[in-house]
């Protein structure tokens, strides 16, 4: 058959994706179920894919959403849940907002630095909703609170909940994590670097709101982006979000507190130390977890990784391996740091358990939605699908393809309101093409994700977050309005970087 039908053919699950979801015709979970069907039909029919093939692709699939990816998502929701239900959230608030009466500092501690943390531990909304509601307290105009989150839940989430998105990338490109986490750093260092600046002129409405606080605009995004290079290139994808945020935002509220004394708030309740540490305990115990794991620690690492299971499960040619890391894995720890934590701030085992099950109800569409998408990508890549699409890729753009690279990945993102599924979707498409190329598949590979962190802020998923967390149910449209150019120009500016970096790498 010839291939520019065949390429037809191989997008038809994509622009189903595109359609179903991005035309809200049917619930994400729905959507993503019915693109795994119709991919699986295309392999059979179109591709002569034999059907334990096909299946048992889907299979391999289904398992690595499961493992490790949504026990990542589970486990950090459940922490984030059980903190609410021990009350230790509202400290972490109350702390937060009692830093400074100026809103440029406010948006900087809130929605940059403290929802980075947010998304490096848990993520899934949590980034933007929460900083967006307590700006919101303090007296932030909710669609203003809204756009401002969004935007600053872009950077993040390369690294967001504990890596999942580059460990996911890793698994559906078989390339190593650490050399793909250092690549992704890199291309994003500019926009972290950029991002404080760029927050203070729209809180201030113009340029000149920068007078006053270029200093600690300076500080919070190179405290952020300095630690996240280390901590990518030395440990991984586990640690530069979580590292950088917390960097940032304790330069960023020191900075404040030594250099804008005249506009610190006055506390409306005195917290303790003791207090704040126990608010603060899961958090601290996740960040010490993950560390006393990485590399640094090698010996006990590679203990860890050792209590694992691996087995094959596609049975066509060049399978993968399905390795299950029981106790090595961020989600293992997150869960662990959860339970330790809620006992340690009051909570009873009882009600843990129930926090949990709840946790696990609220996820159950979600669960289906990763599972489905994951699988049919295996299905796609066993069958040849990717390799197809791939192809006509190159004979349209050429050397020319790393302009629009992140393109792909923010289209990923807009699509399924998640990097780790916009790496499921496209990981595997960007290494083919870079190897058709000549270019270096790690780097390409690391625009999919650079590319998915500007998605986030026009996700219909993000946006509908926003708006159910400032109340604002029906400005949609007029938030993605606002959202939408920084994003062009966001995409723009990444694309230059991807394709003459493609040219040094």
């Amino acid at each position: 058959m010839n291939i520019y039908i065949l390429f037809i053919f191989a997008l038809v699950p994509i622009l189903w994706l595109v359609i179903s979801m991005g035309a809200s015709l049917l619930k994400a979970h729905i959507a993503t179920f019915s693109v795994l069907l119709i991919t699986i039909v295309l392999a059979l029919v179109i591709w002569q894919m034999p059907v334990i093939n096909a299946l048992t692709a889907a299979l391999e699939g289904a398992l690595l959403g499961l493992w490790p990816i949504m026990i990542v998502i589970i486990s950090a929701i459940f922490t984030y849940k059980l903190s609410v239900h021990t009350k230790s959230m509202d400290l972490i608030k109350q702390m937060l907002s009692n830093i400074s009466t100026d809103r440029r500092i406010q948006v900087l501690v809130l929605a940059w630095a403290f929802g980075g943390f947010l998304e490096a531990i848990s993520g899934y909304g949590t980034s933007v909703a929460i900083p967006a509601s307590i700006l919101i307290v303090l007296g932030f105009d909710p669609i203003f609170a809204a756009v401002i989150c969004l935007i600053s839940n872009t950077v993040p989430t390369a690294f967001g909940a504990a890596g999942i998105a580059v460990t996911t990338l890793s698994a559906v490109t078989g390339l190593e994590t650490q050399h793909l986490s250092w690549f992704i750093a890199l291309q994003l260092s500019p926009f972290i670097l950029l991002m404080p600046f760029i927050l203070v002129i729209i809180t201030s409405k113009s340029i000149k709101g920068l007078k006053g606080v270029i200093g600690i605009t300076l500080v919070s995004g190179l405290a952020f982006v300095i630690p996240q290079l280390v901590a990518a290139y030395f440990l991984g994808e586990a640690m530069p979000t979580l590292l950088g945020s917390l960097c940032s935002l304790t330069a960023t509220i020191l900075w404040a507190r030594i250099f804008h004394k005249d506009k610190c708030a006055a506390a409306s309740k005195p917290i303790g130390i003791r207090q704040a540490i126990i608010a603060w305990l899961p958090y601290i115990l996740i960040f010490l977890l993950i560390i006393l794991t990485s590399p640094l620690f090698s010996a006990l690492s590679k203990l860890l990784e050792h209590v694992k299971t691996s087995i094959t499960v596609y049975t066509g040619q060049n399978p993968g391996h399905l390795n299950f890391k029981w106790l090595s894995s961020p989600g293992t720890l997150i869960f662990i740091s959860a339970i330790i934590g809620g006992l340690v701030q009051g909570a009873k085992i009882r009600d843990i358990f129930r926090v949990f099950i709840a946790t696990l109800k609220q996820m159950t569409a979600s669960t289906i939605t990763v599972l489905s998408i994951i699988a049919a990508s295996k299905v796609m890549s066993y069958s040849g699908m990717i390799t197809v699409i791939a192809t006509v890729l190159v004979k349209a753009t050429g050397s020319f393809f790393p302009l629009v690279s992140p393109m792909i990945g923010m289209l990923g993102t807009f699509i399924t309101g998640s990097d780790t599924s916009s790496n499921v979707l496209f990981g595997a498409l960007q290494k083919e093409v870079a190897t058709s190329i000549g270019a270096n598949p790690y780097w390409l590979a690391a625009s999919n994700t650079a590319g998915a962190t500007a998605g986030k802020m026009i996700s219909p998923q993000s946006i509908a977050v926003a708006t159910s967390a400032t109340g604002l149910a029906g400005y949609e449209g007029k938030i993605l309005k606002s959202t939408a150019k920084f994003c062009v120009v966001y995409v723009i500016v990444l694309g230059l970087i991807i394709y003459f970096g493609s040219r040094l790498v």
